[in-house]
């Protein structure tokens, strides 16, 4: 599955530097080129999306959150 379109306009592609995970959410590092975007997700979300260490996702920024989309 791939994104071909969506409203977020502040979009950062990055790799996932840290994972701390949580019993319930987690916080997800990712190492942009302007710098480190930190994202609390639910682990749910981490494990279906398969996120890891090392894989590279989008960064999407909106006032009000921080989201993750593997990217690949």
């Amino acid at each position: 599955m791939a994104i071909h379109a969506i409203n977020v306009r502040n979009q950062f592609r990055g790799r996932i530097k840290e994972i701390i995970v949580g019993p319930v959410v987690s916080e997800v590092d990712v190492e942009t080129a302007l710098g480190t975007v930190t994202s609390v997700i639910t682990t749910r979300s981490i494990n279906e999306l398969g996120l890891q260490v090392g894989t590279e996702v989008l960064a999407l920024v909106k006032s009000t959150e921080v989201s993750i989309a593997k990217i690949g």
